[in-house]
């Protein structure tokens, strides 16, 4: 082994050489500079809304009206809700909204109607037409002409007394004028 010279690792790979310098066509990426952008201006505003809450149509019984009866006993009247709500504006442009309170403030009234049950009573019997003149108390009869039984008068009807005299003395029976007629 005399001056020869062990052969060195040969390359499996043929041709030329790859460099891995950048080269004069590439530059860095340029990283823009930094500008102030504004701050996003955020407001709220409360706004109250008042919505009307309906009634309620009711029907009750009631005894006391006839049957058939219908009478609105209590007229309806709606009810109030407010409602807070809360909005929030960025930059002027509506971002949300939300339900603060939520709050009757009148309550609504039910409108009833009472509907008769009650079975009215017969209407009373029609008074049988009095032969009694109104004039007196007691019962003088209406005639052509009364006089006071047992006294001078020729009738055609007799009245036993004393009557109290209530109205006119139209059959002239208190000859006396106190009040009393066919005093004994």
């Amino acid at each position: 082994m005399s001056g020869c010279a062990a052969p060195g690792p040969t390359s499996a790979l043929s041709g030329p050489a790859v460099s891995q310098s950048p080269t004069a066509s590439e530059s860095p990426a340029a990283t823009p500079s930094p500008t102030a952008e504004p701050e996003p201006v955020t407001t709220t505003k409360k706004v109250t809304k008042k919505e009307a809450i309906p009634f309620q149509k009711v029907t009750k019984n009631d005894p006391n009206l006839d049957k058939g009866t219908k009478k609105v006993t209590t007229k309806g009247v709606k009810g109030v809700r407010t409602t807070t709500v809360r909005i929030t504006y960025v930059d002027g442009e509506e971002t949300d909204r939300e339900v603060i309170k939520k709050v009757v403030t009148r309550k609504p009234v039910d409108q009833v109607t009472s509907i008769g049950t009650r079975t009215p009573p017969p209407p009373p019997p029609e008074p049988e037409p009095s032969n009694c003149d109104p004039n007196y108390s007691g019962c003088v009869p209406i005639a052509s002409d009364v006089d006071c039984a047992g006294g001078s008068g020729n009738g055609p009807a007799y009245v036993s007394g004393p009557v109290r005299v209530t109205g006119s003395d139209v059959y002239g029976l208190d000859s006396d004028g106190d009040g009393v007629g066919c005093e004994p």
